[in-house]
């Protein structure tokens, strides 16, 4: 059993279970999503993201590629978070919206690495 394949999948599923666990629930609903589960899947996917910067395959490229889409996705959520929670209005409606459609697009693409990761384990198998 390779390690760094077991850490890298570790951190590729947690990324994933934890924006689907801030994604999950009514888009518009502030009490639905939690901000620390948010702050929780930037964290992870940005070390997900650390670690595929050493595979130089064209799979690793695309590993790369929806790891950083992902990042950018959550850290916008996060800064959309943190200003709403900041502003006199507090969270509407619409602003936590947006959070929930970004964190959607960034569990898009934690599926989309997934997937990967899952391919290129059953094509060295074969």
């Amino acid at each position: 059993m390779n390690l760094e394949k077991v850490i890298f999948g570790f951190f590729i599923t947690l990324a994933l279970t934890l924006n689907f666990g801030f994604f999950i629930g009514e888009i518009d609903k502030a009490a639905d999503h939690n901000g620390i589960q948010l702050a929780a899947a930037l964290v992870v996917s940005v070390v997900a993201t650390v670690l595929k910067l050493g595979d130089r395959t064209q799979l690793g490229a695309l590993h790369l590629a929806t790891s950083l889409v992902a990042d950018l996705e959550l850290m916008v959520a996060a800064a959309v978070w943190i200003l709403a929670s900041q502003m006199s209005g507090g969270f509407t409606p619409g602003n936590v919206s947006v959070v929930v459609s970004l964190s959607g697009g960034a569990l898009l693409a934690n599926i989309l690495s997934v997937v990967l990761m899952v391919s290129e384990i059953v094509q060295v198998r074969r």
